[in-house]
């Protein structure tokens, strides 16, 4: 286990660690803020980057989380459809506020209370994803059964 892990990074190994998943979080040289940089940085394909966005209902204001491969855009029409209410796309503190993570670094666990999560279909097209660990080098591998395990979130089309 790595103790020299940042703040944030850490949090993300605690969450991973409480889901009883073998997921270990690395912290790298090079950013992976964007899907690209990220796949540079581990060896892969963008599309097995997991992007975690914020989303926010209009009307209720509430946020709603979605990974999705890195090689796809969010069809924000058909997620609002799923959720029954027009979305925005979220603001830096809102992403913050909602997640405890800034954006570049948004992990799919260790948020502060569970969100409304949906979960890219064409992720569970791949042997292995990267997602982001907290900070923007921090990255951890998963398969897409572990990701569906600890979002706990609903499988979806999303991609536009």
């Amino acid at each position: 286990m790595d103790t020299n892990l940042s703040a944030s990074a850490k949090r993300v190994q605690d969450a991973l660690n409480s889901f009883g998943v073998d997921c270990r979080v690395k912290e790298l040289g090079e950013s992976t803020r964007t899907a690209v940089d990220a796949a540079n940085a581990v060896g892969c394909e963008v599309g097995q980057i997991v992007k975690s966005l914020v989303f926010r209902g209009k009307e209720s204001g509430k946020a709603v989380f979605v990974v999705a491969s890195g090689a796809n855009m969010v069809n924000e029409k058909a997620l609002a459809v799923l959720i029954g209410e027009k979305i925005e796309r979220a603001t830096p503190d809102f992403v913050r506020e909602q997640t405890g993570y800034a954006i570049g670094g948004v992990s799919p666990v260790g948020h502060p209370t569970p969100l409304t999560t949906f979960i890219d279909e064409d992720l569970l097209g791949y042997q292995e994803l990267w997602a982001a660990a907290g900070t923007p080098n921090a990255v951890f591998a998963l398969t897409p059964e572990q990701l569906c395990h600890i979002t706990s979130g609903q499988v979806a089309h999303v991609k536009k």
